[in-house]
């Protein structure tokens, strides 16, 4: 079973070191120029996630929530990673203001966080990604 058919189906991963690792395999997955909608209440490990991405696609840096920041930019080996924390947004049009498209350049992955509140800006074909918390330190991902 490949690592898309598993996540389609739904995975549970014990701790934040088998959510990286899962991240981190997928990210070998991905098409170039892919935008990931992560959803997910707070602290369900989408940061977790995109720490595990960003390894797979060979990010050297450490990466932490852009919160307060908006959007965080990495170059991998080979691809670029954004990772944009959108939770702050208060309306569609400020992403307009942010200017990300300037920065994905084939090829790059776009990691959002909170993707509800990006409204019509989201692209059509992103990737989405439901992160819960089954119970204790067990998450639960699955991708639609």
């Amino acid at each position: 079973m490949t690592i898309l058919e598993k996540l389609r189906a739904g995975i549970t991963t014990a701790s934040a070191a088998e959510t990286r690792a899962l991240a981190a395999e997928l990210a070998a997955a991905l098409p170039p120029d892919t935008a990931l909608a992560l959803h997910g209440d707070m602290g369900v490990g989408k940061t977790t996630f995109v720490q595990g991405l960003a390894q797979g696609l060979g990010v050297r840096e450490q990466v932490t929530s852009p919160t307060f920041a908006i959007y965080s930019i990495y170059q991998g080996a080979g691809r670029k990673l954004v990772h944009l924390d959108a939770y702050r947004l208060e309306k569609e049009s400020q992403l307009d203001a942010l200017l990300l498209e300037e920065f994905l350049t084939s090829p790059w992955c776009l990691a959002i966080e909170w993707p509800e509140k990006t409204g019509a800006w989201l692209p059509k074909n992103a990737w989405h990604l439901t992160l819960s918390i089954e119970s204790g330190d067990k998450h639960h991902l699955r991708l639609k």
